[in-house]
């Protein structure tokens, strides 16, 4: 029975793919129990699969590949993993080698240790990244622990190992639009955390630009609170008041002062200000009707186009 298995998504890492084997097996050479790797090609338009094809048919190895149809995002090859995955022990890590295979030793250990911890996630105590990029992300956490039921740990990243039950959870948890983050957090059991330093990558480039960052975070906020709602009910209530006191002002301006009622400026910075906030209540309404409309079509969360199994 395989004990451990790591799940890989990869996309456009053909560079990466045979140095984050040798760096693994290096990792893993003092273990005694099997292993597989679950490699989730997500669409790649470089040498990605054939990097991967050739990894798979020159090694003896457990080595699964599952190649997507089109491009589907990371959360999605992530499901797909835990699909495919058949160990004990399940890990998730990106193949950049930003994130050490020698830590997923230790995470194996600790779960090996203490049977009450099922979820080993590692965290950034240090992040490497400019302070307004930083500085967007603890916003992020501040809010979504304010409003939302669900607890995120600050610099929680995907990178965690943890027991079988926690991977069939969360493949209950079918939702289309899927924020792993959350997901992990609200199936619950016992999680442990552990900092650990990011690594430089030498190949390639990250996929995470700012606006994609801003998209996934949107989506985690939409994903685990309705609160936003609540701010476009509150928002519109708060300008129907304020404008019910404007007019009771300008009326007995009007009425004990004779002052002349404001004219053109003031009527269209008012219709202005009162449309772009009934623009922005809708935004907010319509991002939720959007993801209702998309989970009623029961569209698949992904589509394999070719799949390669070890025997």
């Amino acid at each position: 029975m395989v004990k451990l298995s790591f799940i890989i998504p990869c996309y456009n890492e053909e560079e990466n793919i045979f140095r984050f084997y040798d760096a693994t097996k290096q990792a893993l050479k003092n273990v005694d129990y099997e292993y597989e790797f679950v490699f989730i090609d997500d669409g790649s338009e470089d040498d990605t699969l054939s990097q991967l094809k050739e990894l798979h048919s020159s090694k003896s190895d457990k080595i699964k590949v599952a190649r997507f149809s089109r491009n589907f995002g990371k959360e999605a090859a992530i499901f797909c993993g835990l699909k495919y995955a058949s160990g004990e022990y399940i890990t998730m890590i990106d193949v950049d080698l930003q994130q050490n295979p020698e830590i997923v030793m230790k995470k194996v250990e600790i779960l090996e240790k203490n049977k009450e911890i099922d979820c080993v996630c590692a965290y950034q105590e240090i992040r490497k990244e400019s302070r307004f990029k930083t500085l967007c992300k603890k916003t992020f956490y501040s809010l979504i622990n304010r409003f939302s039921e669900t607890e995120f740990v600050q610099g929680a990243s995907d990178f965690r190992t943890f027991r079988r039950k926690i991977a069939l959870a969360v493949l209950n948890v079918d939702e289309y639009h899927r924020f792993s983050k959350g997901i992990f957090s609200w199936v619950g059991f016992n999680t442990h955390y552990i900092s650990y330093k990011v690594e430089n990558r030498e190949y390639g480039d990250s996929k995470w630009s700012g606006f994609k960052l801003f998209k996934y975070a949107i989506e985690g906020i939409i994903s685990f609170t309705t609160v936003p709602l609540k701010v476009a009910t509150a928002t519109g209530l708060f300008s129907a008041f304020t404008a019910l006191l404007y007019s009771i002002f300008v009326f007995f301006q009007k009425l004990f002062y004779s002052i002349e009622i404001p004219g053109y400026a003031t009527l269209v910075i008012l219709i202005l200000l009162l449309g772009g906030l009934q623009l922005f209540s809708i935004g907010i309404v319509g991002e939720y009707i959007a993801r209702i409309y998309i989970q009623t079509k029961k569209r698949p969360i992904y589509i394999t186009s070719e799949l390669i199994e070890y025997e």
